[in-house]
């Protein structure tokens, strides 16, 4: 589930460190590093645990993650390229501190307060000619001249300013919620060049229409006298409006059926772009609230809930076209996209009809579409050329089987499409990165029609070129500032393995800029010549980091405390696990035990950790997001236990194929893997099979019953928390995308769903949620312990933690919670 399993603390993607700083490293005969391009595969030679001397306990692995040390977070480059700028922040604590490091390695300075709104900001527009920065800060709008360094509040108001932008003859506009602004550069003028009003236009002055009224004008004089002079100022006041250079423009009426949710101005101020949606559509649900029982005033607290996806009825976006210089409205129409009234669920509605003794007919329909939702790719799903004179737009079918980029005709307002990309099983949420190259009609974007995310170039009424191509995954695309180059992260040399690489857009030329051996996130400096890196190892966790390009990594920061990096970490052992079930080879990370010994007579326990959202990476070289498990696998191991944590199918960094492995199955092909991972573990890593457990949160714990209720053999015990256990009371933007609709596809809610096969729950279960987990609901569980109990079944048991959300934030919640797993795995697997 995308933002679905993070842990509250430390983020999957800013937690990262160098090898030169204590790190394990990575050397080819420590990793198995398959070469994506030939898929040859070096054999893994497990090497032993380091020795300890103090054992790790519960109590310090669950404690405030503070003790780890205060790492840098959300860092970016100083305007001028010689700093950069981050926050720190205590767990729990309710704000931020920020710093300015300078790139010559000298100490970071705290921000004073007030002087946070000159500092450089991360986001903001630039002018054409790049002198000048435009940027909101608290809601209020600044310019920044980038020669010289000042700074000017251009708004100082409680309406917080929603967007920037700078215009091509160098004025800014800005917008308000539905209204847009243009500063004069000249004089400082604001004029309101658009003021939209989701209402019904006023009707004006009215001539009498019924009998009577008709009759009282007629008869009554002064009645008559008021008709004529408001209708005389009415139409004095549309003449002024015209013909008065000193008025504002004109206001656009749109009805008051529906909501702004996107709104794009071109770059010579002419254009706007809306998407609007039925005001009626609410992401709560109709029916729910969920109840806190601690309320602060002691009584229960009713929070509000989001919709279910059985309840869940997205009605889509439509485009609508504003020009500002004729006043004219036109709605958009989506006729020239490729298959938009295409049946694309045609052969899932076949399936169930037949499976109720039904028929189907297919017919061709237009299709709900919307504009692609930004799951954390930071741009706008509008993009307007340089000039303004052309403008894409990427657009996404909320039957989640579609996504098109396509131009629009300002004439016509109609689309044509420029790129389709189908999926018979779901178009993904990332990867959606695009953009104009300059002074130019092409597109770059990213796509995964070959089966993995790489980078394509495409000119309008012309075939796409492929920019790279290969079995990795490409992100992070960034479009180098003199348009040379475009620059993008990838796992070319293995999936656990990002690095930095750039291709030359005129020859195709590609270049490897980093030589990581591990997980990182990258920012390239304003001028292009060096990146600001976010880099990992197994062992370590975040730190910051810049290289010149093609110059030596330098570290920034070194905030990892000496307390967690004197301390003999084991770092996992990243293994190819082959799969007897169609898979090729699944990846895993290994933890052996203390003095391990491959051929002892006394084989070993073992636990499978799965990890949650689903779609994530977690059997990569990088520091685990899962920080708390990493410790507590450490510690499973040193008290005599083999661990392994597997990128099962559906997980991320694996391509196309593998993420829609689970598509109308979820937890079949998953529980597969785990089947290999326990029969691996037994064929080298001398473990007992029939001495195996596993645990895991969210997605996890969803998985946990799955292979508990449907492979009631393969674990002797299982730990589920905040786990899902039917997919049809989780949220719609999730789980449409891998089953569907429960109206169109019920089947393949009944096939993943675990309360639909709790009949065969035979070893022990922990069952584990918190009462104000607004993701994944407390309900889930709820309704599941019933369902257990009414099917008789003796051995489970479940613990509740009336305080805490999905991503638990108490260390006491955390360490009752470890208690339980650990004594679980303790009484049952070392019998």
């Amino acid at each position: 589930m995308k933002s679905v399993i993070r842990h509250v603390g430390l983020s999957a993607l800013s937690l990262a460190v160098l090898a030169g700083c204590g790190a394990t490293t990575v050397s080819s005969e420590q990793a198995q590093t398959t070469n994506q391009s030939t898929n040859q595969t070096t054999q893994v030679a497990l090497s032993a645990p380091p020795q300890v001397d103090q054992a790790l306990t519960l109590n310090q692995i669950m404690a405030n993650p503070d003790w780890m040390g205060l790492f840098a977070q959300g860092a970016y480059w100083s305007d001028d390229g010689q700093s950069i700028y981050f926050a720190r922040q205590a767990h729990g604590a309710p704000t931020k501190t920020y710093y300015q490091q300078s790139i010559d390695g000298t100490a970071a300075s705290e921000l004073a307060l007030n002087q946070l709104h000159s500092a450089d900001q991360r986001r903001g527009v630039l002018n054409n000619d790049k002198t000048r920065k435009a940027y909101i800060y608290q809601g209020n709008l600044f310019v920044k001249d980038l020669n010289s360094g000042k700074v000017s509040q251009l708004t100082r108001q409680n309406t917080a300013v929603d967007g920037v932008r700078f215009l091509n003859n160098g004025d800014i506009s800005y917008w308000q919620g539905d209204n847009i602004f243009k500063i004069h550069q000249g004089s400082g003028l604001v004029e309101e060049i658009a003021s939209i009003k989701m209402a019904a236009e006023p009707k004006g002055v009215q001539a009498p229409s019924t009998y009577i009224a008709k009759q009282q004008h007629r008869l009554i004089q002064y009645v008559a006298m008021q008709q004529d002079n408001a209708k005389a100022k009415q139409d004095y006041k549309a003449e002024l409006t015209k013909a008065d250079p000193t008025m504002s423009a004109k206001t656009w009426y749109l009805g008051d059926k529906e909501v702004v949710t996107n709104l794009s101005l071109s770059p010579d101020g002419r254009y706007v772009i809306l998407a609007l949606k039925d005001k009626s559509y609410s992401w709560r649900g109709e029916h729910d609230i969920m109840p806190n029982y601690l309320g602060k005033d002691g009584y229960v607290d009713a929070v509000p809930a989001r919709a279910r996806v059985a309840e869940d009825k997205n009605p889509g976006e439509r485009l609508v076209l504003l020009d500002l210089d004729t006043h004219a409205k036109k709605d958009i129409t989506i006729e020239g996209l490729t298959g938009f009234d295409e049946d694309v669920l045609a052969a899932v509605k076949t399936e169930n009809a037949k499976a109720k003794g039904e028929s189907y007919d297919s017919e061709k329909a237009p299709r709900k579409l919307q504009l692609m939702q930004d799951w954390g790719w930071s741009q706008s799903a509008i993009q307007w050329s340089e000039s303004g004179d052309n403008v894409a737009v990427m657009l996404e079918a909320v039957d989640n089987k579609d996504r098109w980029i396509a131009t629009v005709n300002f004439e016509k307002a109609s689309l044509t499409t420029q790129h389709r990309l189908h999926d018979d099983a779901w178009v993904n949420y990332n990867f959606n990165q695009y953009g104009w190259l300059p002074n130019s009609d092409s597109l770059y974007y990213l796509s995964e029609e070959t089966g993995f995310s790489h980078l394509y170039l495409k000119e309008q009424g012309e075939k796409a070129k492929a920019l790279t191509q290969g079995k990795f995954v490409v992100s992070d695309i960034t479009l180098g500032p003199k348009a040379q180059f475009i620059y993008y992260k990838a796992n070319k040399t293995h999936p656990g393995m990002d690095n930095v690489y750039r291709v030359e857009i005129a020859t195709g030329k590609d270049e490897q800029l980093t030589q990581w051996q591990g997980q990182l996130d990258y920012t390239l400096s304003p001028d292009g010549t060096a990146l600001l890196l976010n880099a990992s190892t197994r062992i370590q966790p975040a730190e910051l980091f810049v290289q010149a390009i093609g110059g030596e990594l330098k570290q920034l920061t070194n905030y990892t405390s000496d307390a967690f990096n004197n301390y003999a970490w084991q770092a996992p052992e990243v293994v190819a696990v082959p799969s007897t079930h169609g898979a090729g080879e699944v990846y895993a990370r290994v933890y052996l035990p203390q003095g391990y010994d491959k051929n002892n007579a006394d084989k070993y326990p073992a636990v499978i950790f799965n990890h949650g959202a689903g779609y994530l990476q977690n059997a990569h070289y990088g520091f685990s997001g899962y920080f708390r498990e990493f410790m507590f696998h450490n510690l499973l191991a040193q008290q005599g236990y083999v661990v392994m944590d597997m990128d099962y199918r559906g997980s991320k960094g694996y391509g196309r194929d593998w993420r829609t492995a689970v598509y109308r199955q979820m937890g079949t092909p998953e529980v597969e893997d785990l089947k290999d991972g326990v029969n691996w573990m037994a064929a080298n890593v001398n473990v007992d099979a029939g001495k195996v457990g596993t645990y895991g949160g969210s997605y996890g714990g969803f998985l946990t019953f799955m292979a508990l209720f449907n492979e009631p053999e393969l674990f002797q015990a299982g730990a589920a928390l905040r786990p899902v256990t039917d997919w049809a009371h989780y949220n719609a933007p999730y789980t449409s995308n891998i089953l569907n609709t429960p109206d169109v596809d019920p089947i393949a809610y009944e096939r993943s769903s675990p309360i639909e096969h709790a009949e065969g729950l035979q070893k022990p279960l922990l069952i584990m949620s918190g009462v104000l987990d607004d993701n994944v609901f407390f309900q889930d569980s709820v309704r599941l312990v019933q369902r257990l109990i009414e099917l008789e079944k003796p051995m489970f048991e479940t613990a509740i933690y009336p305080v805490e959300p999905h991503g638990f934030r108490q260390p006491s919640s955390w360490l009752d919670e470890y208690r339980r797993i650990h004594e679980l795995f303790e009484q049952e697997l070392k019998k």
